[in-house]
């Protein structure tokens, strides 16, 4: 059975590549929130040191629970040489798609960076006008610990921002499915109706929309 260690290890074979060419500030990029029918798409940019060897550390839709999540982002923040989170709200989400939307919140984390990173390992997807080189690794969320690092911020970031919309918009129960398509969420959708906060290009929350204009 692989240790913790070794597993901490077997993640960072993209950083240890970039920094043996003195590339010491590589910054992973992840999103969260491509998914839900409301709320915005988050994204964090993390640069990491080189020790870094912080337990527990995964993707972030892989740990079990939200205290550890939280506990896991707290760390990250303090041993980091650089994080930044940073969104894209629901209007850019249905004015641009959420695949674009994504993008875009990405490329904001990234230029959020108190640091200027030397090279970008990005979840899934190439990202414009970025201030580097980068790469785009599928599923970096479980190959570089750094991206694993940023999915953590993103995840635990957007989560309190769905709770926060939650206390304005008590009757759509975000805190619990934080906007994601439950059961739960698509009733009380069908109940209510969509809020401001709801994505209108989404199907679910367009054919209602439809719905209501007859």
């Amino acid at each position: 059975m692989q240790t913790e260690e070794a597993r901490l290890e077997s993640m960072l074979v993209y950083e240890k590549a970039l920094w043996s060419q003195t590339l010491l500030y590589v910054a992973g990029v992840d999103e969260a929130g491509m998914a839900p029918l409301a709320g915005p798409v988050v994204a964090a940019a993390v640069v990491l040191p080189q020790n870094f060897r912080l337990h527990g550390v995964k993707d972030s839709k892989k740990i079990s629970t939200e205290a550890k999540r939280e506990r896991l982002a707290s760390h990250i923040r303090k041993l980091c040489l650089a994080w930044a989170v940073a969104r894209a709200s629901v209007e850019e989400i249905d004015k641009l798609n959420i695949y674009q939307a994504g993008r875009l919140a990405m490329q904001r984390a990234v230029l959020g960076l108190c640091v200027q990173p030397q090279h970008c390992l990005v979840d899934a997807r190439q990202l414009d006008n970025l201030p580097c080189p980068q790469t785009a690794l599928i599923h970096g969320d479980n190959l570089s610990l750094s991206i694993a690092a940023a999915s953590i911020l993103a995840k635990t970031t957007r989560d309190n921002l769905l709770k926060e919309l939650a206390q304005a918009y008590p009757q759509y129960g975000f805190e619990r499915h934080k906007g994601y398509p439950t059961p739960q969420h698509l009733a009380l959708l069908k109940k209510f109706g969509p809020c401001p906060f709801h994505r209108k290009s989404f199907a679910p929350v367009a054919k209602l929309l439809s719905l209501t204009l007859f």
